[in-house]
């Protein structure tokens, strides 16, 4: 899920990842506090590195395909440890097929939804006909 997004500044500010990836800069702090993302500091101004920006990509991505904080934490985390990048590669492909079956197995529910709601609908219709009620 590194997305590497070419720019060459050696730093961002919070407003600047905040129009970039329209996001509120409430987001971003909540990622700082999970530790998901470490900026610099000058004084108060938080100072974004080329990585942090990268990572800001890789959460974004991760929680829209739904991924738990603590899944894209767990991903990211394994990219610093052996085994590293292979096996970082290799939880991501574990979680994707995971997720998968999660949204496929909603939408089997979605779907079977629908039918019986399709099935009170036309039974209902059929009731009103019965006792003479136009729809």
């Amino acid at each position: 899920m590194d997305t590497a997004i070419p720019d060459s500044r050696e730093f961002y500010t919070i407003t600047d990842l905040t129009r970039e990836f329209g996001v509120s800069t409430r987001t971003i702090r909540f990622y700082e506090d999970e530790g998901l993302i470490s900026p610099q500091r000058r004084g108060r101004t938080r100072l974004f590195r080329q990585s942090d920006r990268r990572l800001l990509s890789f959460i974004l991505r991760g929680k829209r395909l739904g991924f738990s904080i603590a899944e894209i934490r767990e991903i990211k985390d394994m990219y610093k440890e052996p085994p590293g990048e292979s096996g970082q590669l290799r939880l991501l492909i574990d979680k994707v097929k995971e997720k998968r079956g999660e949204l496929e197995q909603k939408r089997r529910d979605i779907e079977e939804t629908l039918r019986e709601l399709d099935q009170v609908e036309e039974t209902s219709l059929a009731r009103l006909a019965e006792i003479g009620v136009g729809t």
